[in-house]
Formats: structure tokens, C-alpha cells, sequence
């Protein structure tokens, strides 16, 4: 008998589990078969699906590398090849914005994600598609705003012509100091509208956390034991998807959660590393993933490898989800905003509310002392606990 999980890419037969991918049909191409398929060699389907989720997330990475060398990438004729020239060569005669990208990803790529690269590739090649290759001396302010309105022409919003630009300016500034160049960067101080185009994220209103909470509960699962999580934290996705079992801890007799930064991992901001201490539905799916049979030590395994937490592969399939059940309008995300609302409602303090969501305190004096103590942050977050669970 063969039985087929497409969720988790695996199927069973005769006892033994298998590993089943279809190939995507834009790198078949590199394929000479339209699946790829093997068997994972056990008869236990916790251990099928941690391998297979595993693998899929290698093959996620292997693909993507594909894709980042295929015509669609900006600047790709003139790019391809810039990792691979000769640093010294590079930093001696060659003062070329090609040039640049190769040192800069030689000295700022090491032990990053496939996706850094992509990122820096993509966002240069904008720029030698808009205004040419060229040596880092003949760039002008001109080359700069011209940039800025071709990014927006092509339909980009605010937020994204920021990170585009971000990384330009990066990657020259990073040349100019290693090339020993006394030039001002052109790509600085570019005046733009960063919230054109951008939809502003809104809150959930209590009454839908309080009906997606219940759903939680009911449905019971790991994907929806990481929305609880989120609901009443207001931690971000990924820091939620990227949890060891071991980060749920006892502080004081308080089951909090540990959020550290991971080599799988990473945090956004120094701020980010916290305790929370959890209520609700989030001590709920924390005492739910305590009580899981599997192996992994991780809180979310489909959503890991080991290598990577793919919070993009989280997102999609919550933020779908979730939009059957309180519409449009809304993401996981907005759940963070949701607890700010929420504290500010109880009149918690704001430098509490800041511990508590990972948020960069203003003023000198936030940056001295421990913080305060989870009897404390424990005290505020009881105070809007929407349900209880047990």
C-alpha cells in the first residue's frame, strides 16, 4: 500500500518511508527527471518527517543558488563572475563597482545564508542595469537620484528602495575604505519617501485574537501552537519558529521563554534578547511542545534543519491561514503590534512594554542595568491575558 504526505514530502511503502519532491518546473531544466525520490530508510514516521523536512529545506537552499544565476537577475551578465576575482587585484587596479561587490561579499559573506548573497547581488544589479558599470569615481548625485526613480518606476515601495539602497551604499562604502578612495558616496543621503507604497500593518482587534486563539486550542497542532505562542508575546515569527525546546525555562517558578540568538538563528536587534514570561495561550503551547514525543530538540521542527530556521516557509503558510479565519488586512505580525496596543492599554510602563517586545528603548539611561526582574514583566502581561487555557 502507498500512502503520500505532500505536506511533508513523504510516503510510505511497505513499511518503509520515502522521500518524494516534485521539481519545480523553472529548474527542470537541470533535471533529467521531474521528482526525485528515495527511500529515508526508517519505518517511524516522526523520524521520515524530521529527515524529510530536512532535506527539503537543503533542497530549498540548492534551488534558490539556481535561481540567483538564472536571466532574471539584475546585472547578472556583468555580476556572475565578481566573487571570484582576486582580492588583490581588485583593490589595487580595479576600482569598479564589480569589483566592489566581490570584496564586499568576500569580507561580509562568510558564514551567511544563501539569501545574503542573493540580496547583495540583486540589489547591485539594480544599479548597473539603471546606470551601467562603472568605476566607483564616475558615480554622481545624478546616478543616484536617477536610481531612486527607477527603483519606484518599477513599482518597488518605499521600504524596499531603503534596503536597496542601503546596500549600495554599503557595499561602495566598504570599497572606498579598502581601496583607499577620498571620494564622498554618492548613494548617501538620497532623500525618499520610505513609507510610499507601504500598507500599514494593523493590529488585531482582542475579539479576533480571542477567536484565533480558539482555534489554536482546537485544531491543537504545531503550526498553531506557534500562532498561540505569537499571540500573546508579541515575539516575532521568526523568533518563535527558530526555539529550542530548552528555551522554555523556570525563572522564579515562572515558565518563561529564552529568546537568544542561534547560529540557525540570528536575532534582529541586540534589544531582542529577552524573557518572557508566558500567560494564556502562549503557557498553553509552551506546555504543549514540553509534552511532545519527538525527538528533535527543537520547539518547531518542520521549520528547522539544523542549519536554518525558514521563517519565509512559517509565514506563508500561517499568514494563509490566518486570513481564513479573520480576513484580510492582517499577518502574524500584526500580533506584535497587538501587544504593544495591549500593554499601553493596561497603562504598563513603556520601558516595560520594550523589554517585554524586544523593542529598542530611547534614551541613554535604558541602556544601563539588567532591566526588570519577571515578577515584574510577569505582573503586566497577567494583566491582558484575553483566555485561559490549561
Amino acid at each position: 500500500m502507498l500512502t503520500t504526505k505532500s505536506n511533508s514530502y513523504t510516503f510510505q511503502k511497505s513499511g518503509i518511508w520515502y522521500f518524494s519532491r516534485r521539481i519545480p518546473a523553472d529548474l527542470k531544466r537541470h533535471y533529467r527527471t521531474g521528482r526525485i525520490a528515495y527511500s529515508l530508510r526508517t519505518k517511524s514516521i516522526r523520524d521520515a518527517r524530521t529527515r524529510a523536512v530536512s532535506d527539503a529545506a537543503k533542497l530549498d537552499r540548492h534551488w534558490h543558488i539556481l535561481r540567483i544565476s538564472s536571466n532574471d537577475l539584475p546585472g547578472k551578465h556583468l555580476l556572475t563572475d565578481a566573487v571570484n576575482e582576486p582580492l588583490a587585484e581588485a583593490s589595487i587596479d580595479n576600482h569598479s563597482f564589480k569589483a566592489a561587490v566581490a570584496v564586499y561579499l568576500r569580507l561580509k559573506g562568510n558564514d551567511r545564508p544563501p539569501t545574503f548573497e542573493a540580496a547583495v547581488r540583486r540589489s547591485c544589479g539594480y544599479l548597473i542595469d539603471c546606470c551601467g558599470m562603472k568605476d566607483l569615481k564616475e558615480y554622481v548625485r545624478s546616478d543616484a537620484t536617477k536610481f531612486r526613480d527607477y527603483l519606484f518606476a518599477k513599482g518597488l515601495n518605499g521600504a524596499s528602495v531603503a534596503r536597496i539602497f542601503g546596500t549600495v551604499r554599503a557595499v561602495i562604502n566598504l570599497a572606498l575604505s579598502e581601496f583607499g578612495l577620498s571620494i564622498v558616496n554618492p548613494f548617501s543621503n538620497v532623500y525618499f519617501d520610505q513609507s510610499q507604497g507601504v500598507k500599514k500593518r494593523l493590529p488585531v482587534k482582542p475579539e479576533d485574537i480571542k477567536k484565533v486563539q480558539a482555534e489554536c486550542f482546537k485544531t491543537d497542532d504545531e503550526k498553531r501552537w506557534l500562532v498561540a505562542l505569537v499571540t500573546d508575546t508579541g515575539m516575532r515569527l521568526a523568533e518563535g519558529a527558530g526555539l529550542l525546546k530548552s528555551d522554555f525555562i523556570l525563572e522564579d517558578g515562572i515558565l518563561c521563554v529564552d529568546i537568544k540568538p542561534h547560529p540557525w538563528r540570528p536575532l534582529k536587534t541586540a534589544s531582542s534578547t529577552r524573557v518572557i514570561p508566558l500567560v494564556g495561550s502562549a503557557h498553553w503551547a509552551a506546555k504543549r511542545i514540553l509534552a511532545g514525543t519527538d525527538s528533535s530538540k527543537f520547539a518547531f521542527p518542520n521549520y528547522n534543519d539544523g542549519q536554518r530556521t525558514n521563517a519565509n516557509s512559517a509565514s506563508a503558510a500561517l499568514n494563509k491561514w490566518l486570513k481564513k479565519k479573520i480576513g484580510s488586512g492582517y499577518s502574524i505580525h500584526s500580533f506584535r503590534h497587538s501587544m504593544r496596543d495591549r500593554l499601553r492599554a493596561v497603562e504598563c510602563p513603556s520601558e516595560v512594554i520594550d523589554q517585554i517586545g524586544g523593542w529598542l528603548s530611547q534614551g541613554v539611561g535604558n541602556s544601563y542595568g539588567k532591566g526588570h526582574k519577571v515578577e515584574i514583566t510577569f505582573k503586566w502581561v497577567c494583566k491582558i491575558k484575553l483566555s485561559d487555557f490549561q
